[in-house]
């Protein structure tokens, strides 16, 4: 659990790749954002109820892998809640979810996904409130095409999915990644946010980016 000054964080691990599904709250206003719900909704979900006062607002995606956003047309419609982002360059990737969870599954037992299309798709500089807290929406294309970070100025906390990792950056091989359009991603929109920002990914322990700047061996040579 990360505390900040006015939003409570929690991180649960999901899926067989432990993609970091967060459930953010606005301490105010108990208005509660779910990032990333790739699967194991039940566990999401026993965990919003123990927590006995969130008020689940939005559903909100960074791209649009299997693991990030497999089950996310499940909850959403558990929850009768829109579900938005990413960006629309990913619809290619979420009009073969099923085709994937069921390919994943055999091989690392995924659960079996529908193929769904988000009820909004984000755009770079969008932006929309969680309770009192203004959530900027930046596109960060390379990872995927359609990949967007959500950015919380005044908390100094972002969302950054599969674009950069502590001690890494994400992988561009997938069909539609991009090397460049990736680094470009993180030197020109995330790492000019500061170096105080903290970021939590989608796999693996959160880090900021000044410690990315001062010790990720792959962003060295970009600098």
């Amino acid at each position: 659990m990360l505390n900040l000054n006015d939003l409570n964080i929690y991180i649960i691990p999901v899926t067989p790749y432990q993609q970091n599904c967060s459930i953010v709250q606005c301490k105010k206003t108990f208005k509660t954002a779910i990032i990333d719900p790739g699967g194991e909704i039940d566990r999401i979900l026993n965990f919003i109820k123990n927590q006995g006062n969130m008020q689940i607002q939005h559903i909100l995606l960074t791209h649009g892998h299997l693991d990030h956003c497999g089950q996310a047309n499940k909850l959403a419609k558990i929850l009768d809640l829109p579900i938005k982002g990413p960006e629309q360059e990913d619809r290619f990737w979420m009009d073969q979810l099923h085709a994937q969870s069921i390919s994943y599954g055999k091989r690392f037992n995924f659960e079996e996904a529908d193929n769904f299309l988000p009820n909004i798709w984000f755009n770079d500089g969008d932006s929309l409130f969680l309770g009192e807290h203004k959530i900027d929406i930046i596109h960060t294309p390379g990872h995927t095409p359609g990949h967007v970070v959500y950015y919380i100025k005044e908390q100094k906390i972002a969302w950054v999915g599969d674009v950069i990792f502590k001690d890494a950056v994400g992988r561009s091989d997938f069909p539609r990644g991009n090397t460049q359009q990736l680094m470009d991603s993180i030197i020109n929109k995330l790492l000019p946010l500061g170096d105080d920002i903290t970021f939590i990914c989608g796999h693996g322990e959160t880090s900021t980016f000044g410690r990315e700047k001062k010790y990720n061996p792959f962003i060295q040579p970009y600098l």
